[in-house]
């Protein structure tokens, strides 16, 4: 799931209160994470915990909350993340968890977001060149023509999103950084 994988991916960077997570995310996803409900990091966090994905350890904090929960990644986490950031997603990109990918990736310097968006306009590449090689071989009358054309009409404009992430992250704007 893409949030349990961001989330771990932003714990790649260091080991983070759950509130301090939640923040980061919210930051990352502008107006679509203001709809982000406030148990679900620590629900996310508790069943990563479960998974051996993460560790929770008390921290020192402040006067009204002597012991705060910190979350670290284990050696398994940090495959997974490994694992999250090589994985092309597509056809059913989901855009936050994408961009999430991108911003976590940049943040804890595990990959190049310019590279991660390479490899996923590669695959699309590869798609859109397998379906417009489908329509072609069809019969012009067939149904499925008009079912290749919308997916090859998807492929195109999921290409023209990556290169607008391509243009904001060739920049070195920190602010992408800044999750």
């Amino acid at each position: 799931m893409g949030v349990q994988d961001a989330v771990l991916a932003m714990l790649a960077k260091e080991p983070s209160h759950g509130y301090d997570l939640r923040a980061r995310l919210r930051r990352s996803l502008g107006p679509l994470g203001e709809s982000m409900n406030h148990g679900q990091i620590y629900v996310t966090l508790a069943r990563l915990e479960k998974a051996g994905l993460v560790v929770c350890e008390r921290a020192d904090g402040l006067p009204e909350r002597p012991e705060r929960k910190v979350y670290a990644l284990t050696p398994a986490g940090q495959q997974r993340v490994a694992a999250w950031l090589t994985e092309v997603g597509w056809p059913k990109p989901d855009l936050a968890e994408f961009h999430l990918k991108l911003v976590a990736a940049a943040a804890a310097r595990l990959a190049d977001p310019v590279e991660l968006v390479a490899a996923q306009r590669r695959e699309l590449m590869r798609r859109l060149r397998e379906t417009q090689r489908a329509a072609l071989a069809e019969p012009t009358e067939s149904a499925a023509v008009v079912l290749l054309e919308g997916v090859a009409l998807r492929l195109q404009a999921d290409l023209r999103w990556l290169a607008a992430c391509e243009r904001a992250w060739s920049t070195g704007d920190d602010e992408n950084e800044g999750a």
